[in-house]
């Protein structure tokens, strides 16, 4: 198997010897917990990069959106040529959860696009995984979802050698018992077709075009190749090869008996329970729908929404951890968190929102209490599936850092650039002296971000930047994705000179053309101004020599001296080794294309949306019910603001506000 070996015309710099040595040593000596506290533009994904050369296990990247995902992906693809760097992320491109709303007798059936090539890609990932060790997979909170067992996955694949005999009709049903479908006109991914004494099996984890080709010679391979689909150009001669399941979720024809009998007892069960009291719809429709996908195993070995069959099919124990990505993995692999004080709280949200929305389908006869054990991982379930782990974080979190045996600074960007100044303002005359900063930098063609506290502030803002006779947008929790990848293009393409928010931080992207940030209400206590928020924002300045923060406040919290003195620390540490090793810091000049390369997200429900099914579920003239609505509704806005999603959480909290105006307390 090759060994992990970085590509890179670039050597380590700075600190980044001292912190690829120092996690490398502490991962050989079996540390479990350690930190890589790392600064914006220090390099840190190199720096992971040499660590996994260093320490030579597979790997797991963990992100906490696709987009930042995407890009890590890249860049370990380009640092690891030789090796096999998987994305595994969620494939729908839309996705619908299955869902009921009692109080409106409302039932919102299944709706999803599935992204084509991010499926080969997350059966490539588990492929890889099968069958080398020399793997890094990229991954999002997706990968604590259940997939399918990876002993059936693993034992259902078909194997082919060549001069050994093969019989095409029983390997085709073979292969149609692990999901690929044969058709004799078109090849496509996923399927297969026979010619004579030519079978073509295109395999749907393999990289576009690339199918492979076995040919008979009375009844025994006499040769198995690899060819281009489009050209029919042979890549590759082989001895032999195996094939794996076209899907996740397979089943052996051995076990598909006992898991549906399994299931029709639970059925029956549950139809009792709901005729004794008096459910009889509930009853009926429980019985249609899982008689049906009864049905559909015993015929076809699947059904639609096989997953939530996935306790019963494996006979797990009800309450049992599902198999997810983590279970593919060898035991001793290394865990890199990336953006860890966003990436952890994530995951800890995941199970509970997932399991409020089973709860009602279960309740109303949509779906067997078992549908539970098709969850994703609990926070603590994912910790104990891990080996060692490093967490990657400009701002860890305390949780982090307690844990962690080593916690080691990179501070020294490869540039010699230094963490912006950081100015206290008084709120008295604010606008007048933000009106300055901003002419002194267009002037000198650079670019600004203004942050306040509430979309009123941001509008109010903008429309007096506006009337100034300065270029200026405004971007909000309305604006999707790819809006918002081309307002931070307009931004740094020179456009607009100023773009005025409530959250700038979580885009994942470099604006270096930005040299000035303005912070209202930076005393503010709460999650919008929080030391963790403080130090991301600071952050965003600090690709720009001339970089500079201002906060605006009448008063020093805690959360800003926290951020403050961090900042301050850095600086020195960074002044004193560009003092030593003679560097001049320069501005970071790159190509707008190189870092707003457009990527589609996950499009989820947005906070809007989940907010206005959590309200229409509750009945807001009953002070009980109400008081359940105000605490369900707050915990939606902390898991915002535990993922940094402050506009989300701002939204949420207003809407609370107006609640209670109009139904009270």
């Amino acid at each position: 198997m090759r060994p992990f070996k970085v590509v890179s015309p670039f050597e380590p710099s700075g600190d980044q010897p001292e912190a690829i040595e120092k996690l490398a040593a502490g991962f050989l000596a079996g540390d479990k917990y350690q930190t890589l506290k790392g600064v914006t533009g220090s390099g840190k994904t190199f720096t992971m990069a040499k660590i996994i050369e260093k320490v030579q296990r597979p790997t797991l990247v963990l992100s906490h959106n696709k987009t930042l995902a995407a890009q890590l992906y890249r860049e370990f693809k380009s640092f690891f040529p030789d090796n096999a760097v998987e994305y595994f992320v969620s494939y729908y491109d839309y996705y619908q959860p299955e869902a009921y709303v009692p109080a409106r007798d409302l039932y919102i059936e299944k709706d999803a696009s599935i992204n084509d090539e991010i499926d080969r890609m997350r059966l490539a990932a588990t492929y890889s995984l099968m069958e080398r060790r020399d793997v890094v997979v990229v991954a999002t909170v997706s990968c604590i979802y259940g997939l399918g067992m990876p002993e059936v996955y693993k034992g259902m694949r078909v194997h082919v050698e060549k001069g050994k005999p093969l019989d095409f009709q029983k390997f085709a049903r073979q292969l149609i018992s692990i999901q690929y479908d044969r058709n004799d006109m078109v090849l496509e991914r996923g399927r297969f077709r026979i010619r004579g004494d030519i079978m073509e099996i295109f395999p749907a984890y393999m990289e576009t075009d690339e199918a492979y080709r076995i040919e008979l010679d009375w009844d025994e391979v006499s040769r198995i190749c690899r060819f281009n689909t489009i050209t029919g150009e042979i890549s590759e001669e082989l001895d032999e090869t195996v094939i794996y399941p076209a899907k996740h979720f397979v089943l052996p024809e051995s076990m598909i008996k006992a898991a549906t009998d399994r299931i029709k007892a639970e059925m029956e069960e549950c139809v009792e329970n709901f005729r004794q009291t008096g459910k009889i719809l509930e009853a009926e429709r429980l019985k249609t729908r899982t008689t049906y996908d009864i049905e559909m195993l015993q015929e076809m070995g699947y059904c639609s929404g096989i997953e939530n069959y996935s306790g019963p099919i494996s006979g797990r124990q009800h309450g049992e951890p599902p198999a997810t990505l983590l279970h593919y993995f060898p035991d001793d692999f290394l865990c890199l968190i990336d953006e860890s004080h966003v990436t952890l709280p994530q995951v800890g949200a995941m199970y509970e929102g997932d399991r409020s929305r089973k709860q009602n389908l279960i309740n109303f006869g949509f779906r067997l209490p078992s549908a539970l054990d098709n969850r994703p991982l609990k926070l603590a379930e994912f910790e104990s599936m891990l080996n060692q782990v490093i967490y990657v974080s400009a701002t860890p979190r305390e949780e982090e850092k307690k844990r962690s045996t080593r916690i080691v600074e990179q501070l020294i960007r490869p540039t010699g650039l230094l963490d912006p100044l950081v100015e206290v303002h008084p709120s008295e005359g604010q606008m007048e002296h933000i009106y300055s900063e901003i002419k002194d930098r267009v002037q000198k063609k650079e670019r600004c971000l203004l942050l306040t506290l509430t979309k009123k502030m941001a509008e109010d803002l903008t429309n007096y930047l506006t009337e100034q006779n300065l270029k200026v947008r405004y971007i909000h929790s309305e604006v999707d994705t790819i809006e918002r990848v081309e307002i931070l293009k307009g931004l740094r393409a020179g456009d607009f000179d100023i773009l005025v928010g409530i959250n700038l931080l979580r885009e994942g992207i470099d604006l270096p053309e930005v040299s000035f940030i303005a912070i209202l209400d930076a005393d503010k206590i709460g999650f919008l101004r929080s030391a963790t928020s403080l130090i991301q924002i600071i952050g965003r300045a600090a690709r720009n020599v001339n970089g500079k923060v201002v906060m605006y406040a009448d008063q020093v919290s805690p959360a800003m001296k926290e951020a403050i003195d961090e900042t301050n620390h850095r600086r020195e540490i960074q002044e004193a080794y560009n003092k030593a090793h003679g560097i001049t810091p320069k501005t970071i000049s790159k190509a707008v294309d190189d870092i707003l390369t457009r990527q589609t997200e996950e499009k989820q429900m947005d906070a809007q949306t989940e907010t206005a099914v959590l309200i229409k579920s509750h009945n807001l003239f009953n002070p009980a019910d109400r008081k359940k609505l105000y605490k369900a509704l707050e915990k939606q806005m902390l898991d915002h603001a535990e993922k940094l999603e402050f506009e989300e959480a701002a939204a949420v909290r207003d809407t609370i506000e107006e609640l209670k105006r109009q139904y009270g307390a």
